[in-house]
């Protein structure tokens, strides 16, 4: 069963991404050559309880963090560490956070500096990507709409989605029915309704799609040492079509 939110529900969902748009804007600042992704963590932990909020992830099966930080070829769950940014990176900030039980969650991926225009168009299409499953997200579209959205725009731009990991509903709980892939056929899965909410995150390789986990057991990378890029909004399905909650 995927929750339908009430009026609320909603609210709350609400109150907890725009803790998340704030903290974006900070840590968009914060990011230039020289520092350490766990500088960035320690950054965002002290925002989110300054807000009388908490970490989604911290502690969520052992995570170590409050964001994950997914450098260059890092797809997702790359965890803070000591390694500075370098100008030419591109580093992916995943957060969420919890107010009054209910969650919300939102990913970027930034330009560390300059980069070349190759990894400017790469990022332009990942981030696009996401745009483009957002508009698919509309009462009595099937799931899979969007997803099949996301694989074609992604596709057509001569890049690849990742298959290993999915968006997912979120709100009472991080992860919640349904998972939302980022490829597929149209036309399958549920019916959308009204008072839905999505994490939709498109993975986005600019080589091949495939992946592997590190030693720690969060870490993946992509297999060919290429770089990857994640994008993701929480979204609310209303009767007038698709509201970011965590548009900045």
């Amino acid at each position: 069963m995927i929750p339908i939110k009430d009026r609320e529900e909603i609210k709350k969902v609400k109150s907890s991404s725009r803790i998340l748009v704030e903290l974006l804007g900070l840590l968009e600042k914060k990011i230039r050559p020289g520092i350490t992704t766990l500088e960035l963590d320690r950054i965002a932990f002290d925002f989110i309880k300054r807000k009388g909020a908490k970490s989604a992830f911290k502690g969520y099966r052992n995570y170590p963090a409050t964001l994950c930080t997914s450098v260059n070829q890092v797809v997702v769950h790359g965890i803070p560490s000591s390694y500075r940014l370098k100008e030419g990176d591109v580093v992916g900030v995943d957060v969420g956070v919890c107010l009054d039980h209910y969650y919300a969650d939102v990913t970027r991926t930034f330009a560390v500096g300059e980069i070349s225009p190759q990894v400017a168009k790469f990022l332009e299409v990942a981030k696009e990507s996401l745009k483009v499953g957002i508009s698919r997200a509309v009462v009595e579209n099937h799931l899979s709409d969007i997803s099949n959205a996301i694989e074609n725009y992604v596709k057509k731009n001569g890049y690849s989605v990742v298959h290993e990991f999915v968006g997912h509903g979120v709100g009472r709980e991080l992860h919640e029915e349904p998972e939302i892939p980022n490829f597929g056929p149209p036309g399958e899965g549920p019916l959308l309704k009204a008072g839905m909410i999505f994490a939709i995150e498109p993975m986005v390789n600019i080589g091949g799609s495939g992946v592997r986990i590190l030693e720690d057991g969060w870490t993946t990378v992509t297999k060919d040492g290429k770089l990857s890029a994640h994008f993701e909004d929480t979204v609310l399905i209303s009767e007038n079509g698709p509201e970011i909650l965590t548009c900045c």
